[in-house]
C-alpha cells in the first residue's frame, strides 16, 4: 500500500507541475508580439527524448541491462511507440478550438477507450463495477462540459468545438490503444517498466525527429527559431520535459506493478486536479454546476479503489493460508 501511495504521490508532484508548463507552452503568447509557439512535434520530441534518457539511467540505477529488442517484441514496442507519437499531437490540436480545462477533463474519459481498445484488440473482459466505474466518469465529465460556461474567444458550441472535440477523440483512442499494447507486452514478454519506458520513447523520439527532417514540415528549424527569438521558453520546455520525465518513472513502475487500469484511474484523479489547478492559476471560469460533475468523477473513481482494496485483501488472504498449510 506503501509502494502504490509513493508512485500516487509521484505521479501527482509531476504531472501537476508538468500540467501547468503544457499549458504555458502551448496556449499563452511569447513576447509584445505575442508569438505563439504551435510546433508540438518538437515538444513531443523533447519529452520523449528526455524520457528515454531518464529510463536508461532508472535501467542502470536498478541494475537491469538494456538489451535491444528483437522479433516479435521489437515489433511490439515499435507499434506502442508510433501510437505514442501520434496521439499528443491531436491533443494539442485540439486546444485550438477547447480550452485546456475542456482537453483536460475530456480526458478523463480515457477509462472508456483503454477498455474499449482491450476488448477491440485483445478481446479483453473486465469484472461489472469496472462498466460502472467508467459510467460515472464518463457521467461526471459530461455533466462538466455540458454546464461549462462560455467563454470570450472560443465558442465552444460552434462547429470549432466539435472540430476540438473530434480531434481530442482522436487522441484518447490512440491513447487507448497505447495503454491496451502496453499491457499485451507486460502479459506477453514480461518485461519491465523501465525497459518499456525506455523503448517506447526511444523509437518515438526517433520517429518524430526523422519525421521532422522530412521537406513537408518546417517544425524543426521553425522550432529552433522561436527559441532563438524567446529564450524563456527553453528553461520552460527544459522542466516539461524533466518532469514528465520523471514523472514517466512512476507511470511505468505503476504499469508494470497494478496494471493500466489502475494508472488510469490514478492519472484520472491528477487530470482533476490538473484542470482545478488551471482554473485558478490561468483564471479560467468555472460554474458552479461544474461541481457536480467533479463528484460523479470522484464516486467512479472512489469505487474502483474500493474494489481494488477488497480484492487485493482478498489476494493477501489467500496467500496467508497457503503459507499456513
Amino acid at each position: 500500500m506503501l509502494t502504490f501511495l509513493a508512485s500516487v504521490a509521484g505521479i501527482y508532484g509531476c504531472f501537476l507541475t508538468w500540467g501547468v508548463l503544457q499549458e504555458r507552452v502551448s496556449t499563452t503568447p511569447y513576447g509584445e508580439e505575442e508569438d505563439r509557439f504551435r510546433h508540438f512535434i518538437f515538444l513531443n520530441f523533447l519529452q520523449a527524448l528526455t524520457a528515454a534518457v531518464a529510463g536508461r539511467l532508472y535501467l542502470a540505477a536498478t541494475g537491469r541491462s538494456a538489451e535491444l529488442p528483437r522479433g516479435d517484441l521489437l515489433k511490439e514496442y515499435v507499434k506502442v511507440a508510433v501510437t505514442n507519437a501520434a496521439a499528443s499531437p491531436f491533443g494539442y490540436a485540439s486546444v485550438q478550438y477547447i480550452s485546456y480545462p475542456t482537453m483536460i477533463l475530456g480526458k478523463c474519459c480515457k477509462l472508456v477507450p483503454v477498455m474499449l481498445m482491450n476488448f477491440i484488440l485483445y478481446r479483453r473482459h473486465f469484472p461489472l463495477y469496472k462498466y460502472v466505474c467508467v459510467a460515472l466518469v464518463t457521467a461526471g465529465v459530461s455533466s462538466f462540459m455540458l454546464m461549462k460556461p462560455g467563454q470570450s474567444g472560443k465558442s465552444e458550441g460552434s462547429s470549432s468545438s466539435l472540430l476540438g472535440l473530434t480531434l481530442l477523440t482522436i487522441n484518447l483512442l490512440l491513447d487507448g490503444a497505447t495503454n491496451s499494447t502496453q499491457d499485451r507486452i507486460f502479459h506477453r514478454f514480461r518485461v519491465s517498466g523501465q525497459h518499456m519506458m525506455l523503448y517506447m520513447n526511444l523509437f518515438s523520439a526517433l520517429g518524430m525527429f526523422l519525421y521532422m527532417l522530412l521537406p513537408i514540415t518546417d517544425a524543426l528549424p521553425a522550432s529552433l527559431a522561436f527559441l532563438s527569438r524567446h529564450p524563456e521558453a527553453i528553461q520552460e520546455m527544459g522542466l516539461f520535459s524533466v518532469a514528465g520525465a520523471i514523472g514517466q518513472c512512476f507511470i511505468f513502475f505503476t504499469l508494470e506493478r497494478y496494471g493500466s487500469l489502475s494508472l488510469v484511474t490514478i492519472t484520472v484523479t491528477r487530470k482533476i486536479f490538473t484542470m482545478l489547478l488551471s482554473v485558478f492559476w490561468f483564471n479560467h471560469s468555472l460554474a458552479s454546476g461544474q461541481w457536480a460533475g467533479v463528484a460523479l468523477v470522484f464516486s467512479g473513481i472512489g469505487l474502483e479503489a474500493f474494489f481494488k482494496f477488497q480484492d487485493s485483501r482478498s489476494k493477501s488472504s489467500t496467500q496467508n493460508k497457503v503459507k499456513k498449510q
